[in-house]
C-alpha cells in the first residue's frame, strides 16, 4: 500500500506541533547551514517578522550540491530526534532558487481551501436528507 500524499506544511507549522511523527510533508526554506558529516541541513523561512528553522536529515538525497542561501523544496517524513527536536527525513530535495515565496504561500493556502471545501461537500453529500 502506498503512503498518503505529502501535504504542504509551512516551516513555522512543522516545529509548532501541528505535525505528527511519520507524517509525510512538503515544505520549503532557504538553506542556511549544511553539515555533511552529520547529513543534516538547516532551512529557514520568515513569517510574521520571525525566522523559523527546519532541520532536514539529508542521508537519502546525498550526494547533493548544497548552495547556501538558495531556496529549496523538501519532501519527506517527520521524525523526532533527541538532539534537534522535530526533523524531516528528506526523500526529495530540490533547489528552486528564484521562486516567488509569497506566490508559493498563496498557492498553498488556495490548495488548502480547495481541499477543505471539497471535503465539506463530500460530507454534506454523504449525509441523508431529512424528510419532513
Amino acid at each position: 500500500m502506498l503512503p498518503a500524499a505529502a501535504v504542504y506544511r509551512f516551516p513555522w507549522e512543522i516545529n509548532s506541533g501541528a505535525v505528527q511523527e511519520g507524517e509525510s510533508v512538503r515544505t520549503f526554506g532557504r538553506l542556511t547551514c549544511y553539515q555533511p558529516e552529520e547529513s543534516r541541513a538547516t532551512f529557514s523561512a520568515q513569517h510574521a517578522s520571525k525566522e523559523h528553522h527546519v532541520v532536514v536529515h539529508t542521508l537519502f538525497v546525498e550526494p547533493f550540491n548544497p548552495i547556501i542561501g538558495a531556496q529549496y523544496i523538501v519532501l519527506g517524513e517527520i521524525e523526532n530526534a533527541d538532539e534537534v527536536g522535530v526533523m524531516i527525513r528528506a526523500r526529495v530535495l530540490n533547489c528552486v532558487d528564484g521562486v516567488n515565496i509569497a506566490l508559493l504561500q498563496k498557492a498553498i493556502n488556495e490548495q488548502r481551501s480547495f481541499f477543505s471545501e471539497r471535503e465539506h461537500k463530500q460530507i454534506d453529500a454523504a449525509q441523508p436528507e431529512h424528510v419532513t
